[in-house]
């Protein structure tokens, strides 16, 4: 059976962070992005992560970032993974020594073939919607626009929730799905219940 990967993004509390490893998440993502309202302090992040298990990664996400200010957290957070969410070209993304992924945004005109080549060093090729602003805001993107073939393990993200995601996995067979918005009650406010659900969609899917 195979079985796709979870990330929960946009973890601002220990509860909400032990509820996604309670339901089986594979990774956590933390926003050090100020504009979002997920932003967590990098302070608040090495706290958070701090009594994670073994095996659960840990994701930072930045847009834009000064390289000083992605070192910076870097110093202070124990995170496995990065993740570039704005303008940042290849020579940034793998300036830092830390696996990466690099998120973009989907809409017709953008060839995703082309785009991931541009990006080959990343160990990950997000797609999310394309906003105003950076992050999905919680939106889904027309799906037909994905490649058959990606030459990078592909994330899905962008408007999934419990009611859509084991649809997504049957259609699109990513080898990981993000969410954020879509297991919250509140923008950086996890539901436990709506954590568990997803999760189980998921699993449901690969079954």
């Amino acid at each position: 059976m195979r079985r796709t990967r979870i990330k929960i993004c946009g973890i601002t509390r220990a509860e909400d962070r032990d509820a996604a490893i309670l339901a089986g998440a594979d990774a956590l993502g933390f926003v050090f992005y100020p504009a979002s309202p997920r932003y967590v302090a990098p302070e608040k992040a090495a706290r958070l992560v701090a009594s994670m298990p073994a095996f659960v990664s840990r994701v930072g996400l930045f847009v834009n970032a000064e390289p000083a200010f992605v070192r910076e957290v870097m110093a202070q957070v124990s995170l496995n993974v990065l993740q570039f969410h704005g303008d940042e070209d290849a020579a940034y993304c793998r300036q830092f020594g830390l696996p990466w992924i690099k998120a973009a945004r989907v809409r017709a005109g953008l060839d995703l073939l082309e785009y991931a080549a541009a990006f080959e060093g990343a160990c990950g090729l997000l797609l999310d919607a394309f906003v105003a602003g950076y992050g999905g805001a919680g939106e889904a993107f027309d799906w037909s626009l994905i490649p058959e073939k990606l030459p990078l393990p592909m994330i899905l993200s962008g408007g999934l929730q419990v009611a859509n995601v084991e649809k997504a996995i049957r259609l699109i067979r990513p080898w990981a799905v993000d969410v954020s918005s879509g297991v919250e009650f509140a923008k950086g406010i996890k539901d436990a219940e709506k954590i568990a659900r997803f999760i189980a969609g998921v699993r449901n899917a690969d079954a």
